[in-house]
């Protein structure tokens, strides 16, 4: 019996080794007409890339090799990475991508949401979703996120900011975290002025830290991560955010339990992000499930937070290095608002200048630095190479960072210039050459939400402040889920 056992054991050993190597070879083949760079039998191209230095290395390997470069996490875990537009035009102009690695790795956290569905369940959330962006609804909320933005501005006056810069992304993120709150939930909180509410916060950058360290390196399977002190501390983390997220659903529940209160919200012209999540039922008079709702409401708290605290912060800072592109804002902004230090729904479609500004950062520092897909169906590129569906291990990576940065597409692409989106450089330009918001069918959904989130924050920020970079404390630029600084960023604030 044991010799038995050994003997099966080997086979099975044999079997498992064998089917490793027609799978590689089969990844290897498919990707053959993909050059990259040299990569280690073992680790791929992991010792190649630390996580500091990940964004710049993307974009040289893609000045090297044109339109698209195989990145090996492993022996058999490569991803195509997609660098120029007509390529990622190919990818997001179709119906059918799935969203699934590395997006695997956020689902304990975020769940089955908007983010990570695919397919028929997909579509009813983004259907069911829509109304809450609606005009009349955007138009509500701009009172509300000026709210927010004041009472962070009144934060930095109250410090010394000329002479000690202030780091901005963790003040920026509570009101963004704030602001979210309010506009999507109808839920008032103090998380700006109250020292101990920003648990959230921490919570939500631990988690992208933790995530994109698994993202980087494909490492463990979730059994043997759930037994590492990393998978610890993401379990610690997701029970926190999910404690968040679980008390503003209860208090709403518990608000609609009232029929006064479910009447006179039902009557509403436009339901609130989470009105809709809670009163919408399907044919059969079945509402969403706890777990299809939490999802939902975890992903829409990350993701309009998060993203937009990102675009928000790297915009002060790009102002902050460019004084006369800063005036020019501050002056149009002036223009608009005259004597009034409150910003209307009005406004914010005249400000043109400001907006290219927005833009021009938004193209430099994406939030959301990369997206992934696994296709369902074969693909072939505007040059003529393919790639075939069906290859369980291999996704495609679209960098958003580094499409932004082509050469072949920007112009000086280190250099900031709002003019880039003027019209007249606008209309020749690549559908695909500008992804902040990635696009086609799977687009962000909260996109003008956050257009005009940045517009507010920028608009009240100059009329109070003038921005000053701090030499001493320059950015670091790492991607963790959305792009952050990971010694944060900071500017000296001059009191106008």
């Amino acid at each position: 019996i044991l010799q038995l056992c050994v003997v099966l054991g080997v086979i099975f050993v044999l079997l498992k080794v064998a089917q490793f190597y027609q799978k590689r070879k089969k990844l290897v083949k498919a990707l053959e007409a993909f050059p990259g760079p040299p990569k280690h039998w073992l680790y791929g191209h992991n010792h190649l890339i630390t996580t500091d230095k990940i964004l710049n290395q993307m974009v040289s390997w893609g000045e090297e090799y044109p339109y698209a470069f195989p990145r090996w996490f492993g022996p058999a875990l490569p991803s195509l990475v997609i660098h120029h537009p007509e390529y990622a035009k190919s990818i997001l102009g179709r119906t059918d991508p799935k969203s699934k690695v590395p997006y695997k790795f956020i689902v304990p956290w975020i769940g089955q949401g908007l983010l990570t569905l695919d397919g028929t369940k997909w579509f009813q959330h983004r259907k069911l979703l829509t109304p809450a962006f609606h005009y009349d609804v955007l138009k509500s909320y701009v009172a509300l996120m000026s709210d927010s933005v004041k009472v962070m501005l009144d934060k930095w006056e109250k410090k010394n900011t000329e002479r000690k810069s202030v780091e901005l992304f963790q003040d920026v993120s509570l009101m963004t975290l704030d602001s979210i709150m309010k506009c999507a939930f109808s839920y008032n909180t103090n998380c700006q002025t109250q020292s101990n509410s920003d648990y959230y916060i921490r919570a939500v950058y631990d988690l992208s830290y933790l995530v994109s360290k698994r993202v980087q390196t494909f490492s463990y399977k979730d059994v043997f991560y759930d037994l590492t002190r990393k998978g610890r501390d993401f379990r610690d983390a997701c029970k926190l955010a999910h404690t968040h997220t679980e008390k503003v659903i209860k208090e709403r529940k518990m608000l609609l339990s009232s029929e006064k209160e479910l009447d006179k919200i039902q009557k509403k012209k436009h339901l609130d992000f989470l009105d809709i999540l809670l009163c919408t039922k399907d044919a059969n008079g079945v509402g969403l499930s706890d777990e299809d709702l939490r999802a939902e409401v975890d992903t829409f708290m990350f993701a309009g937070h998060d993203t937009t605290a990102s675009g928000i912060s790297w915009l002060l800072y790009c102002l902050s290095l460019y004084p006369k592109y800063q005036q020019q804002c501050r002056e149009e902004i002036q223009g608009i608002l005259g004597d009034r230090d409150t910003i209307e729904w009005d406004d914010l479609g005249k400000m043109t200048y400001t907006t290219m500004c927005i833009k021009e950062s938004l193209r430099l520092f994406p939030p959301v630095p990369s997206v992934s897909r696994y296709l369902s169906k074969s693909v072939t590129f505007s040059d003529g190479r393919s790639l075939p569906a069906g290859l369980l291990s291999c996704q495609v990576g679209l960098n958003i960072f580094a499409i932004h940065r082509n050469r072949d597409v920007w112009e000086d692409p280190e250099l900031y210039d709002p003019l880039r989106f003027s019209p007249e450089n606008s209309a020749q330009r690549h559908s695909h050459a500008f992804l902040p918001f990635s696009a086609g069918s799977r687009n962000c959904i909260g996109q003008q939400f956050a257009m005009n989130e940045m517009k507010v924050a920028l608009a009240l920020t100059l009329l109070r402040f003038e921005l000053c970079p701090d030499p001493s404390k320059p950015p670091t630029l790492i991607p963790q889920i959305i792009l952050r600084s990971s010694n944060g960023i900071h500017l000296h604030l001059k009191k106008i």
